[in-house]
């Protein structure tokens, strides 16, 4: 019933957003803004060709950033969050950089690494792995001591502790830093694409739409951006619920 009501309010705002989107080009009237109607159809026909493969490259380093981020976040989140001795030395570092927008440190990752894929993808997994990080520490932080010491009266030692209490209390919280972050995360790659790139739909939007006034194919681009961008959350949502339905089933 939930996954039947999160579907019919996602096509209310999607038919919201595409008539706001055609009464602001009837009032422009003016090529910049061209209708849903010419756009659409458009989106559609160019995302089966070139559309579709920038689409796929701007997915492929998101995804990268995301695996990268959680594997390289969560753990050093656990130990933190249940190491006060070493959060209190590293916390400090973590609080002064947590803060800083990321996207200033583009010029040194291009400057350390090249203008690479890489280097785009060390640059969005950067955003991510604070957000991760910040949210596990607090998470293992506040782990009620009464549920630890419970698995330590049954002989669990840290090892297990951490895979059958840390972990599974954590991976809720993990979710939700990358939902929240994936919006933030997908308009650095539109930042970060723009730079020395054959592929990407930042690089479609500006260099091969924009800067030569095809207007239409460049909403195609912004569509397809904006698809990715609601592909990632409502992905990452939905597993959200799969995992929280089945912890309170178990």
């Amino acid at each position: 019933m939930k996954k039947k009501a999160t579907l019919l309010s996602t096509l209310a705002g999607v038919c919201m957003l595409f008539g706001l989107w055609q009464l602001l080009a009837l009032l422009i009237h003016r090529p910049i803004l061209p209708s849903p109607i010419e756009v659409v159809p458009l989106f559609l026909k160019n995302i089966a060709g070139e559309l579709g493969l920038h689409f796929l490259a701007s997915a492929a380093r998101v995804l990268s950033a995301i695996a990268l981020a959680t594997l390289l976040a969560a753990p050093l989140g656990l130990a933190l969050g249940q190491m006060p001795k070493l959060d209190r030395v590293v916390g400090p570092l973590v609080a002064i950089i947590y803060p800083i927008p990321k996207i200033i440190f583009l010029p040194v990752i291009y400057v350390l690494m090249g203008i690479s894929d890489l280097s785009k993808i060390i640059l969005i997994a950067t955003i991510i792995f604070f957000q991760i990080l910040v949210v596990v520490r607090d998470e293992a932080a506040g782990l009620k001591q009464e549920l630890i010491l419970s698995v330590k009266s049954l002989g669990a030692g840290r090892r297990a502790l951490f895979r059958f209490v840390y972990i599974p209390a954590s991976i809720p919280a993990i979710l939700t830093a990358l939902r929240v972050s994936v919006g933030t995360a997908v308009a650095v790659l539109f930042i970060a694409e723009q730079s020395l790139t054959s592929y990407g739909l930042g690089y479609y939007i500006v260099i091969e739409t924009y800067q030569v006034l095809l207007y239409p194919e460049m909403y195609t681009g912004i569509m397809g951006m904006g698809m990715l961008g609601v592909l990632l959350y409502l992905g990452i949502y939905s597993i959200e619920r799969k995992l929280s339905k089945h912890m309170f089933v178990e």
